[in-house]
């Protein structure tokens, strides 16, 4: 039996602090953290086995460690955990871009850092693709207003989102510009450049699209191997449109893979 730390009870965190409470086989909720505790008490009152409630230090005291928060205290989350050795789960995949002293320390402490497929698709076969040579992946990501309110590339603009009547492309550049501009929102451009040819390389255009409902991803992948294009509507999260829906089920279905004895997919 694994024992799951989460940091935050958002809109991933509390979806999954659920399903674990539902019952996993192989693994226990053993703990989570939160800025509102009071909040998270009211949000936990309904579980059959309420966790603990500790400091963001104190998640690396259990053997998986997830992180669903803000990217601002990614580190604080990261940094013990990966110094403990444990399995590292971040929702936050474009916080990993600049911050590679991680994956070297994961290599001297025997930590495992596993991105979860988060909104995307099709990781699998990118993956695959990129054992051999690609000429080029894209990912256009398309997301209606309100999932792009508060994104720092947006202040940047002074833009006022709710003026947009049309389609807006917002930025077209690669992965690593998207993650910096849209760090809330475009997580799936860092979890795309790291599953395939890197954040430098991977190119992203970003648009506002005020006639759409559903956070829309489109990849296009040209390899030797294969030409792929996939896309992918989720439906934006009640609770944070910033973020779809079938990111939580992501993280449950990562966590299952880690201890069912038939894991389907690379």
């Amino acid at each position: 039996m694994l024992t799951v730390a989460i940091a935050g009870l958002g809109a991933v965190g509390l979806p999954l602090a659920r399903a674990l409470d539902d019952g996993i086989d192989g693994l226990a909720l053993g703990a989570v953290s939160v800025r509102n505790r009071a909040r998270a008490e009211r949000a936990l009152q309904t579980f059959r086995a309420p966790p603990e409630i500790v400091p963001l230090d104190r998640l690396a005291h259990h053997d998986i460690v997830v992180e669903a928060v803000p990217a601002a205290i990614f580190e604080q989350v990261a940094v013990p955990a990966i110094a403990a050795g444990r399995l590292f789960v971040p929702v936050s995949a474009g916080a990993l871009l600049s911050r590679h002293h991680l994956v070297r320390r994961a290599r001297q402490t025997g930590a495992r850092i596993i991105v979860p497929t988060g909104a995307l698709l099709g990781f699998d076969a990118i993956r695959a693709a990129a054992e051999g040579p690609v000429d080029s992946i894209t990912l256009e990501s398309r997301k209606p207003p309100a999932a792009l309110v508060g994104a720092p590339y947006i202040e940047r603009l002074g833009l006022d989102l709710d003026a947009v009547t049309e389609p807006m492309r917002l930025l077209s550049g690669n992965a690593l510009e998207a993650a910096q501009g849209f760090p809330a929102n475009l997580n799936v451009a860092a979890a795309l450049a790291l599953a395939g040819i890197g954040p430098v390389r991977t190119r992203v255009e970003v648009w506002v699209d005020p006639t759409i409902t559903r956070n829309t991803h489109t990849i296009r992948v040209e390899s030797a191997a294969a030409r792929m294009t996939m896309t992918i509507e989720n439906l934006p999260s009640q609770e944070n449109p910033r973020t779809g829906q079938i990111t939580a089920h992501s993280v449950i279905a990562c966590l299952r893979g880690l201890v069912q004895p038939l894991k389907i997919g690379s």
